[in-house]
């Protein structure tokens, strides 16, 4: 990012780099904190940042389409003006609060990738979970893969450097290690990771107001957010289907899109690429990142996303991302990442 920043290069390589456009990742959105200790503030931005997103993008001449009008024109290689899909992960109440207001405002369509056990208030927000519990605590001593970490977290600083040491650690485990290990740090702060969820996610009652919404596309986005990568097969059938099968009965309206939890190459790959062909699904959205090329319409169940989170919340970064230019160079020119 810096050296496009400073260099100007992704301008020059705009025509051969953007392809038709980018689905767009968004988490949350509400305002700004300003808390010494923000481990998840990447996942954040702020309503005013969502705002002048639209209005560049607007500017740039790129069009907000729904998911569906998207995917029909890589289906049928129609002509038209760069795309953008604005997709919103998990179903957090803020949704609510704070994006729709500026999404209704600019009639801009959005999609949401909705995990049933949040809406149940079953599942676990644990990368939340995990910053609250280090929030509360002023010492760690657990045993995260296979190795002891003993460390203080009573200073700001200090509490930084203790989650990125454990989420490094959980990220690399297994779900049964990543969910032991926070039990047992929630369980020392005394915190009740399913009110956490409740808190912050929204109830089906609420969500089906949404998926009536004129602009709204619902997605499933698993039961419990598990990396499906790193559970069996017969497990990662159970969070693709069920939730599809929740969502359809409580919100009465058809989900054919998916999005894979994490979505990184480790939380999913081949094997849920085909799972997610087996079972029918129009499309799926990972978060490898990258922009729509015309090749993707062979590969409509691995789609890149563009992540738009707290670390680049501007917009001259937004314009880098658009141009396509930093995927060309990571992924050494190919235009689709889908193995």
């Amino acid at each position: 990012m810096e050296f496009f920043r400073a260099s100007g290069a992704h301008r020059l390589a705009e025509p051969y780099t953007r392809g038709l456009g980018a689905i767009l990742m968004f988490h949350r959105v509400r305002p700004r904190l300003e808390q010494a200790f923000e481990p998840n503030q990447p996942l954040e931005i702020t309503p005013e940042f969502l705002n002048a997103l639209i209005l560049r993008l607007r500017q740039r001449g790129v069009e907000i389409l729904p998911l569906e009008a998207a995917l029909s024109r890589l289906r049928e290689g129609a002509p038209g003006a760069p795309f953008a899909v604005l997709t919103f992960d998990d179903g957090y109440r803020d949704f609510v609060e704070h994006a729709l207001p500026v999404l209704e405002r600019h009639h801009a369509p959005f999609s949401l990738y909705l995990t049933a056990g949040y809406a149940d208030a079953s599942a676990r927000l644990w990368w939340v979970e995990l910053e609250e519990a280090i929030r509360r605590l002023d010492r760690l001593d657990v045993i995260a893969g296979g190795r002891r970490i003993l460390c203080e977290a009573a200073t700001a600083a200090q509490k930084q450097s203790a989650f990125a040491e454990v989420y490094a650690q959980l990220r690399a485990g297994d779900e049964a290690e990543l969910l032991r290990v926070v039990t047992a740090l929630s369980a020392e702060a005394r915190l009740e990771p399913y009110a956490l969820t409740r808190r912050l996610c929204l109830g089906w009652s609420e969500l089906r107001a949404l998926a009536r919404h004129e602009l709204a596309t619902i997605g499933a986005h698993s039961m419990t957010h598990a990396r499906l990568a790193k559970v069996n097969c017969e497990s990662a059938i159970f969070e693709m289907t069920e939730c599809r099968l929740r969502l359809e009965a409580e919100l009465a309206r058809p989900v054919p899109h998916f999005c894979y939890p994490v979505g990184d190459p480790t939380s999913a790959g081949r094997r849920e690429f085909e799972l997610a062909a087996r079972l029918g699904f129009a499309s799926a959205v990972t978060t490898r990142p990258g922009t729509i090329f015309p090749e993707h319409r062979d590969h409509l169940l691995a789609l890149p996303r563009l992540s738009v989170n707290g670390r680049h919340q501007s917009l001259a970064a937004l314009d880098i991302l658009l141009s396509g230019a930093p995927f060309a160079l990571m992924n050494a020119g190919r235009r689709v990442m889908a193995a």
